[in-house]
């Protein structure tokens, strides 16, 4: 049983969440919630909290638990029923295919997105799930379409899906009181559909994302064990929550017992395989001082060093670009068993192959409308689960 579902339970009282919703102000912490300083020290202190596996798993507990809670993942019930699932026909490209999809994460709610299958004939094939952060048309964009398109011919079935209130996944504003539940309601159901392909082998399972996709990536692998590979880039900081409500507009970093960060959600990856890509423009400048080492040291417990690493290019800024996506390429090759070697490589990977779609390509509710039953609007959804705004 995975450790997700050992920490969600069925039904409580929707109240619960409305507690969380509305009465969490003093339990935020958003944007630059530490200066760098402070944020060096706090990690010492971290430190002195655990100094065992023992005692590390036992604040990893409390961590997750933190960020269940303070989501308000246990408050409601996850929707297990049919996918709904809507697609196109999928275009064939050189060595991969493309399909747009849509997949109801509950009841009226789709999940937007695309599906990269490989087209060399394998058994197996590893599964990725694709967040995407605060850029407009980012599933769309050059670098997605570029990034799923590589890891496909490698040997992965990619699912890129919009985050809430971007792209295609307008049902509600971002800015919805609950975006960080419905965010990761959406990984754990577009997981849940990677893991029902038969071809797509449950033990090769990575999420890679940049910033706010990196978000998703890492909350998703903290509490859900699925999970076996993880890449998050940009966005991991002792010192920065991320300044939007989908990061940091719900109390998963602080309650009346516990206080954590991005750096200790990550950390809960271990003991699997992880990669943390940073730069020196943005607020994990300190990455290779501050938070890689004490990632290192909770792999250490395990005796798993080798399964974290961490590449830092301090000549770069806030992206997801070719040199962050190809050491993140080598990586998941590693650890999920793709083939390199399917890339045209000289001096540097080669992605001239893939094609970039136009966004009119690429959208489900072209030809296909919104389903009638899909919930219009941000009230619709909060009456879902029966919240107020």
């Amino acid at each position: 049983m995975s450790t997700f579902i050992k920490f969600i339970v069925s039904i409580i009282l929707s109240a619960n969440l409305l507690l969380t919703v509305q009465g969490q102000s003093g339990m935020l912490c958003v944007g630059h919630y530490w200066t760098e300083d402070e944020a060096n020290k706090v990690m010492k202190d971290f430190a002195q909290q655990w100094d065992d596996v023992e005692s590390w798993e036992k604040r990893a507990q409390t961590i997750r638990t933190g960020i269940i809670r303070g989501i308000g993942l246990d408050t409601i019930k996850l929707y297990k029923g049919d996918f709904g699932l809507i697609a196109s026909e999928p275009r064939e490209m050189q060595g991969y295919s493309v399909q747009n999809i849509a997949i109801e994460s509950f009841p009226g709610f789709y999940i937007t997105g695309h599906l990269y299958r490989p087209t060399e004939s394998r058994e197996q094939y590893a599964g990725i799930l694709s967040p995407h952060g605060h850029w407009n048309d980012r599933r769309f964009s050059d670098e997605v379409q570029t990034r799923c398109a590589v890891l496909a011919r490698m040997g992965a079935i990619v699912f890129a899906y919009d985050m809430v209130g971007y792209g295609e996944s307008t049902q509600v504003d971002h800015d919805i009181s609950i975006v960080m539940l419905l965010q990761t309601l959406n990984s754990i159901r577009a997981l849940d559909f990677l893991l029902s392909l038969p071809e797509v082998d449950s033990e090769r399972i990575g999420v890679t994302g940049a910033s706010g996709g990196a978000t998703q990536c890492f909350i998703l692998t903290a509490i859900d064990d699925r999970v076996k590979v993880s890449v998050p880039a940009v966005q991991v900081s002792a010192h920065f929550f991320g300044g939007c409500g989908c990061e940091s507009g719900m109390p998963i970093h602080k309650s009346a017992h516990h206080q954590t960060n991005n750096v200790e959600i990550a950390a809960l990856c271990a003991p699997r395989p992880m990669l943390l890509i940073s730069n020196g423009a943005d607020y994990t400048r300190n990455t290779p001082r501050v938070e890689y080492p004490y990632v290192k040291k909770v792999y250490e417990l395990y005796n798993v060093e080798h399964k974290v690493e961490s590449v830092h290019f301090p000549n770069e800024k806030h992206d997801y670009g070719f040199h962050k996506r190809t050491v993140a390429y080598n990586f998941l090759a590693h650890h999920l068993d793709l083939d390199h070697n399917n890339i045209p490589y000289q001096d540097g990977y080669k992605e001239d192959f893939v094609q970039v779609l136009p966004k009119s390509d690429l959208v489900v509710f072209g030809d296909h409308p919104l389903p009638e039953t899909a919930l219009k609007g941000n009230q619709a959804v909060l009456n879902y689960f029966g919240f107020k705004e």
